[in-house]
C-alpha cells in the first residue's frame, strides 16, 4: 500500500519533492526538538492522485488522513471533534517551491455550533472562544467554499462601527456571537445550507480546497512568472492550532534572520499581540517591530532569538520564521529560507562567505540569475529629489524608486501598463487576486500591512519598489480617489514612490538607471571562476554595445538590422525600395542606405574592439515599414511620382494574414536577393575599414533568419 501519509516525526528537509517546502521544514524541526505544533503531511502525490482521479480524494488516502489524526489526537490529549475540549486544527498548503500568499490556509477547524460553547468553559475565556469560530467560518466560507470574504468584512466593519469598536480585538464575546449569526446567514444564502457542523466532513473538505487551490488563477499566474511546473502539486499540513488571539500574553509574528531588504545580519520582523496570523500578514492592524517583543514578553524574545539563530545555523542561510506565543509559550509555525531582494541576496551570500558558512561557489549558486536584473533598477534623480515634495512616508517595504499614474485596482492598472504607462498601483490592502496588476507596476503602495504583508513579500520576489503601511491615506477604491498630505489624487494623476526610504512624493520625479555595488562585482568575479560558457549581449546600438561591454560581454549574439532603418532619416528610402518596380530601381534606393548600414557597423565594431558580432539580416515583413499615416503616404508618393492610391495599394498588398509564417526573413533575400547583397556588403566593408583605421581584427558573423530549408 503507497504512503500517503506523514507525521512529521516520519519526514526530514531531503524529503521536499514529496512533502512540500513546508511539510519537510517542520519535520526537520521537529527532529531538531524545536517547539512545533505536532501534525502531519499529506503527500504531493496525493494532490497530483486528487487531479488524476477527476479530482476526487481516494478512499485510501482518506483513511490514512483519519489514522493521521487518531495520532496526533494522542499527542495532544484531545478529540477531534469533541464538544467540552475538541482537537482544533490548521490546513495549510505547501508546494515545493516557496509561493508565499499565493495558496490557501484554514485555521480553527474542528468547531462547530456546540463544540465552541464548550470550549469557551474550558479555556475560560469566551471571547476568545467565539473569536476563533468566527474566524473559521470566514476563512472556510472563502477558502473551501469560494463565498468571497468580502461579504463578510462588510458585516465584521458593520458590528464595528455599530459597538464604536477601532479593532476586532475591542469588540466583546456576545458582539461576536451577533458576528458569528450574521456570517451563518451569509453561507446559508450563498450556498443553500447550513454551515456544516461535521469536523471530519470540514476537514475533508478543507483538504480537497488546499488541493484545488494548486489550480487557482493568481497560483497559475506566480508559477508561470517564476517558471514553477505545473505538476508537481501542493503538499496539505495538517498541524493541531495553537493560539495567539488568547489575549495579552499570546500574539502571532513572522520574522526573518536578516534584513530580507538589504541583507543586513539580525532579527527582523513583526508580530502582534492577541492575534492570529492571517492579521500580520493581511496588514489589517498595523504590527509592532519584533524589538517591542523583547519589553512585552522578554522570555519569549530569548527563546525566539536562540531558535531563530538554530535554525539558520541549521540551514545556513536567511530563514523566514512563522511564530506563535500562547499564553506566553512560544511555538515555531514553519521556517523557510526567505525571499529577499537582490541587494540582500548579494549582501547575505558574500557575508556567509566571510562568516565561513559557505563557499563562494555555494554564494554564486544562491544568486537567482534573475535577481540581478533588480541591481539595475532606477534611483531617483538626486537634483530632482531635492525639489520633490514630500507628502507622506510609510515602511520601504522594497527597494527601488518608481514614479508613475496611480490606479486603483490590478485590471486597470495591467491594462494601462499594456498601453504603454508606468503605473503605481495603489491599494487598501493587496491580495493574491491583485497578482497580475502587481506585476505590471512600477510601484505599490498599500494603506494597510507592514514589512511581511502580502504587498511586500510579493514585490520583494519581483524587485517592485513598494510602500507599505501608510495610514495617514484616506482611499477610496470604488470612485478611484485617495487623499494624503492635503492632496486629493485621482486614476492618472502621477505619484513617485522610494521604497528604499518609504517616501511619497507627489508628481513625476525623474529617475536614473542604478550604479552597481561592490557585492554585484564581488559575486560577478567569483561566477567568472567557475563559469565555463562565454557570455554575449544583445546590442543594436553603440551605446547598448558599450554598456554590456562594461557589464562583461565578451561579444555581440544579436544584431538586430531592422531596427536601424527605422530613423527618421532612413525610412523613406527602405520605403522606396519596397514600392520601387523594378531590380535596378530597388538597388539605386538600397545603395543610398549602404552609408548608413556602414556606419552602424562601423560603430559597433570599434566600440567592441575585436570582439565577435554577429549581425542578423533583415526579419520583419517588408509591411512594418511601410506609411499608416495620410502625409506620410502623401509625401511618397509624390517623392515616387505615384499617385496615392498606388502607394495604398502596394501597402495593402504587404499585409499579411500570418506575418510570422509568411514573407520575411530569408525569404525577402530569396525574392529581393539585392537587400542581402547590400547588406553584407555593409558588414564587410565596415570591417574592412575598421581593421584599416583602429587595427582591430573584426570577423564578421552573419544570422540568415527564419531558414527553414537547405534550399532557402
Amino acid at each position: 500500500m503507497a504512503k500517503w501519509v506523514y507525521l512529521f516525526e516520519e519526514g526530514n528537509a531531503d524529503m521536499r519533492n514529496l512533502l512540500g517546502g513546508k511539510g519537510a521544514n517542520l519535520a526537520e524541526m521537529t527532529n531538531l526538538g524545536l517547539p512545533i505544533p505536532q501534525g502531519f503531511t499529506v503527500t504531493t502525490e496525493a494532490c497530483t492522485d486528487y487531479y488524476e482521479n477527476g479530482k476526487k480524494i481516494s478512499e485510501e488516502i482518506q483513511t490514512q488522513i483519519f489514522e493521521g489524526l487518531a495520532e496526533l489526537e494522542k499527542k495532544q490529549g484531545k478529540k477531534f471533534g469533541d464538544n467540552e475540549s475538541p482537537l482544533l486544527v490548521s490546513v495549510r498548503s505547501g508546494s515545493r517551491a516557496s509561493m508565499p500568499g499565493m495558496m490557501d490556509t484554514i485555521l480553527n477547524l474542528g468547531l462547530n455550533d456546540v463544540a465552541v460553547e464548550g470550549f469557551a468553559a474550558k479555556t475560560g475565556n469566551p471571547r476568545f472562544a467565539y473569536d476563533s469560530y468566527r474566524r473559521f467560518i470566514q476563512m472556510f466560507s472563502d477558502v473551501v467554499m469560494e463565498v468571497p470574504k468580502s461579504h463578510f468584512e462588510r458585516v465584521l466593519d458593520d458590528i464595528k462601527e455599530a459597538k464604536g469598536a477601532k479593532y476586532d480585538t475591542d469588540l466583546t464575546a456576545d458582539d461576536l456571537k451577533e458576528v458569528i449569526a450574521k456570517f451563518k446567514e451569509i453561507y446559508k444564502d450563498k450556498m443553500g445550507e447550513e454551515f456544516p457542523q461535521e469536523p471530519k466532513v470540514q476537514l475533508m473538505e478543507a483538504v480537497k480546497a488546499v488541493f484545488r487551490s494548486w489550480d487557482n488563477e493568481r497560483a497559475i499566474v506566480y508559477r508561470r512568472m517564476n517558471d514553477i511546473p505545473g505538476d508537481w502539486g501542493t503538499a496539505v499540513n495538517v498541524q493541531a492550532m495553537v493560539f495567539g488571539n488568547m489575549g495579552e500574553t499570546s500574539g502571532t509574528g513572522v520574522a526573518f534572520t536578516r534584513n530580507p531588504s538589504t541583507g543586513e545580519k539580525g532579527i527582523f520582523g513583526e508580530y502582534l499581540i492577541n492575534a492570529q496570523g492571517e492579521d500580520v500578514v493581511a496588514g489589517i492592524r498595523t504590527p509592532q517591530p519584533i524589538s517591542k517583543l523583547a519589553e512585552d514578553l522578554p522570555e519569549c524574545y530569548k527563546q525566539f532569538v536562540e531558535i531563530a539563530t538554530k535554525l539558520e545555523d541549521h540551514y545556513c542561510d536567511m530563514q523566514d520564521m512563522e511564530f506563535t506565543i500562547e499564553n506566553g509559550k512560544l511555538f515555531f509555525l514553519q521556517t523557510r529560507n526567505g525571499k529577499r531582494t537582490a541587494p540582500a541576496a548579494l549582501q547575505i551570500a558574500c557575508d556567509l562567505v566571510d562568516e565561513g558558512r559557505i563557499t563562494p561557489k555555494e554564494a554564486v549558486l544562491r544568486i537567482e540569475a534573475k535577481a540581478l536584473d533588480q541591481l539595475l533598477h532606477p534611483t531617483f534623480d538626486a537634483k530632482a529629489l531635492k525639489e520633490g515634495e514630500v507628502i507622506g512616508k510609510a515602511l520601504p517595504a522594497s527597494p527601488g524608486a518608481a514614479a508613475g499614474k496611480v490606479y486603483f485596482n490590478a485590471l486597470d492598472a495591467k491594462n494601462a501598463h499594456e498601453a504603454g504607462e508606468r503605473v503605481i498601483l495603489v491599494r487598501l490592502e493587496t491580495s493574491p487576486e491583485d497578482i497580475e496588476g502587481m506585476h505590471a507596476a512600477e510601484g505599490i503602495l498599500t494603506v494597510r500591512g507592514g514589512m511581511t504583508s502580502h504587498a511586500a513579500v510579493v514585490a520583494r520576489g519581483m524587485g517592485t519598489c513598494c510602500v507599505s503601511g501608510c495610514g495617514e491615506i484616506k482611499i477610496d477604491e470604488e470612485a478611484k480617489w485617495f487623499e494624503l498630505g492635503g492632496y486629493k489624487f485621482i486614476e492618472g494623476d502621477y505619484i513617485s514612490l522610494d521604497g528604499t526610504t518609504g517616501n511619497i512624493y507627489k508628481g513625476d520625479i525623474k529617475t536614473v538607471e542604478a550604479s552597481i555595488s561592490g557585492n554585484f562585482e564581488k559575486i560577478m568575479k567569483w561566477a567568472d571562476e567557475f563559469r565555463t560558457l562565454k557570455v554575449r549581449t544583445n546590442a543594436d546600438t553603440p551605446a547598448d554595445a558599450a554598456n554590456a561591454v562594461k557589464l562583461g560581454a565578451e561579444g555581440i549574439g544579436l544584431c538586430r538590422t531592422e531596427h536601424m532603418f527605422f530613423e527618421p532619416d532612413r525610412i523613406p528610402k527602405i520605403r522606396k525600395m519596397i514600392l520601387s518596380k523594378s531590380v535596378e530601381d530597388r538597388e539605386n534606393a538600397l545603395n543610398e542606405l549602404i552609408p548608413f548600414q556602414k556606419g552602424d557597423f562601423k560603430a559597433l565594431y570599434e566600440v567592441m574592439e575585436g570582439r565577435p558580432v554577429t549581425i542578423r539580416f533583415l526579419d520583419p515583413p517588408l509591411h512594418e515599414f511601410v506609411p499608416t499615416d495620410e502625409n506620410d503616404i502623401a509625401a511618397l508618393a509624390k517623392d515616387m511620382n505615384l499617385t496615392v492610391e498606388e502607394v495604398k495599394r502596394t501597402c495593402d498588398e504587404l499585409h499579411e494574414f500570418n506575418p510570422m509564417m509568411g514573407h520575411r526573413g530569408c525569404r525577402l533575400a530569396v525574392t529581393y536577393p539585392e537587400i542581402a547583397r547590400m547588406q553584407t556588403r555593409a558588414v564587410m566593408e565596415a570591417a574592412i575599414e575598421v581593421k584599416q583605421e583602429k587595427g582591430y581584427d573584426i570577423v564578421p558573423e552573419i544570422m540568415i533568419p527564419l531558414v527553414g530549408e537547405r534550399k532557402e
